[in-house]
């Protein structure tokens, strides 16, 4: 009986040194194999991934694209898919182009169509553009984006055109004229279509070329790595995926910290060498980037007064469909689909605000809203909560009048200096903590930041603040929501391929979709930002943004007619 107690000891003592011996096989594996990536420095960026890879034989990369494994029901597979068709672009002949087949917008033109007719406030203008290649020969194939407006630059007043591509090298723009005098026509070529190409590969192929950093401390010793949405190859990964909206969200696993200790998240930087030689001349400053379409003709036309009407008093309802949806008129923005209260004076915002709860929510161009606000209204005190410049959380406080005011940028991607672990918040989650009512207002703005990524990515963010908007209107109907648009901004060659205005163009396009039909107001970022007639700007100029918090600010107060 001895010797059976005895041989069970045995056995169990030989099991325990065989579990230990295995313990510390797996733990000193994984140790060499952070070694062998780290190459001892402790931020791992892609290259590094690369050069492992390239050490180790049939091993397979498998990237961690949550875009790509969504369990999407049949509803949301088919809006996916209908969105995707709406914005896909025309296509180029099949084939490299040479550059001088491209488009350029110095031996393109425009004409306007019948310009010496009669024109009234209210009639429609329409513009022929006809593009050209270097060689001087007419296009036979569409896909170039173009930007349209009119303005007088006299009355400062501007708006916007709607552009139809015919695909075959020629393009149709209609304006609405909206106030008399003299009006001129300005086009231009933002990319040519063989630019656009190049474009939509890097979309789809390169969703890392902006990439993200964590950092991750316990006591003294701290690490960096990279993060993303996806991640390639097959190094240890901290997955820091969302449990509440599944939003995905990657970092490499630090060499000998745990996950559990990242504290901050910042932008990393840009990838360079993202294009070949012959794409590259596709991205020339002053040769076909936002460059100017000339008139072959004339390039104005004299509008009259419309009888027994101003333009200014047409009935509005609001309708997104309207276009375009407003206008400029001495520098004073005005809705074609709601009425607009300019407010001039610090006390009429006061009394606007009185006793409400305002979160504005998004990137660094609604935090504008925040900014000038809190500047305007003298009463309207920023509380200083610690926060990194520009990055936040805010909050602005007006005691007399019980106003409160409150900025958070949204969750990852955000390409913002340092946001501590710890204040990475997603839109839908701070929604859905949101008790909602008359007196409180949400304002939400995303698309910047996206504009790398597929997107499916933007789809499924944008899915999800639907979902707690719909919630939060279910349970406070009374709460007031409005969504800032994207808005255009100055691009160069670098610039171009991270954020180009067509970028951002299609993510609009894709959120006015997913926001149509239910309560929310639009504050038309876009088109208050092309029809103007200071320069293009990502952060645009005070006056625009003035502009913006008016239409913002009728919403919340609307003018009794």
């Amino acid at each position: 009986m001895w010797r059976d107690s005895f041989r069970l000891q045995i056995f169990c003592l030989l099991m325990a040194v065989l579990a230990i011996v295995v313990l510390v096989h797996n733990f000193f594996q994984v140790e060499h194999l952070d070694d062998d990536t780290i190459s001892g420095s402790n931020w791992i960026t892609e290259n590094d991934v690369q050069h492992s890879l390239s050490q180790t034989t049939k091993t397979t990369r498998r990237p961690y694209c949550g875009y790509k494994q969504q369990a999407l029901s049949k509803r949301e597979q088919a809006e996916q898919e209908a969105l995707l068709a709406a914005i896909q672009w025309p296509n180029p002949p099949s084939g490299k182009l040479a550059f001088l087949h491209s488009t350029d917008p110095a031996h393109s033109d425009f004409v306007i169509v019948k310009p010496s007719r009669f024109f009234k406030v209210g009639d429609q203008l329409e513009v022929l553009v006809r593009m050209k290649d270097f060689q001087g020969k007419p296009k036979r194939y569409g896909g170039d984006y173009l930007q349209a407006r009119i303005h007088s630059p006299l009355l400062k007043a501007g708006a916007t055109g709607r552009i139809v591509d015919c695909q075959n090298g020629l393009y149709k723009v209609f304006f609405t004229l909206l106030w008399p005098g003299e009006v001129k026509v300005s086009v231009s070529l933002v990319h040519p279509s063989e630019a656009i190409q190049v474009l939509l590969r890097l979309r789809e192929e390169r969703p890392d070329r902006v990439y993200f950093k964590s950092s991750f401390k316990s006591g003294r010793y701290s690490e960096t790595t990279e993060c993303n949405v996806c991640l390639p190859g097959d190094l240890p990964v901290c997955n820091f995926t969302d449990l509440y909206t599944g939003e995905p969200w990657f970092c490499y696993k630090p060499r000998k910290l745990s996950c559990a200790s990242r504290i901050s998240h910042a932008k990393g930087g840009y990838q360079k060498g993202l294009l070949t030689q012959e794409e590259s001349l596709f991205f020339q400053s002053d040769v076909n980037i936002k460059r100017p379409i000339f008139s072959s003709g004339p390039n104005s036309v004299i509008v009259k007064p419309k009888a027994f009407t101003d333009s200014s008093s047409m009935d509005r309802a609001e309708d997104h469909t309207v276009f375009p949806s407003g206008y400029y008129y001495e520098d004073e923005w005005r809705s074609r689909t709601h009425w607009i209260h300019h407010f001039n004076k610090s006390d009429d915002i006061t009394k606007c605000l009185q006793g409400k709860v305002i979160h504005l929510f998004g990137d660094s161009t609604i935090r504008q809203w925040f900014e000038y606000l809190t500047a305007f209204v003298p009463d309207l005190v920023e509380f200083n909560l610690g926060s990194p410049k520009n990055v936040g959380p805010f909050m602005s406080v007006d005691l007399k009048h019980n106003i409160l005011l409150k900025f958070r940028c949204h969750g990852p991607p955000i390409r913002f200096s340092t946001v501590f672990s710890s204040e990475l918040r997603y839109i839908a989650n701070e929604l859905d903590g949101i008790v909602g009512g008359r007196n409180t207002v949400v304002a939400i703005t995303i698309w910047s930041h996206f504009s790398t990524f597929p997107v499916e990515v933007y789809i499924r963010r944008l899915r999800n603040i639907r979902r707690s908007i719909i919630q939060l209107l279910d349970r406070s109907p009374k709460t007031l929501i409005v969504i800032r648009t994207a808005n255009v901004q100055e691009l160069g060659p670098e610039v171009s391929l991270f954020n180009s205005d067509w970028y951002s163009f299609q993510l609009d396009s894709v959120m006015r979709k997913m926001f149509s039909g239910i309560a929310v107001h639009f504050v038309d970022a876009w088109e208050m930002s092309l029809a103007h007639y200071l320069p293009h700007n990502l952060h645009p100029e005070e006056v625009i943004v003035r502009n913006q918090i008016d239409v913002f600010l009728s919403y919340v107060c609307p003018l009794q007619t």
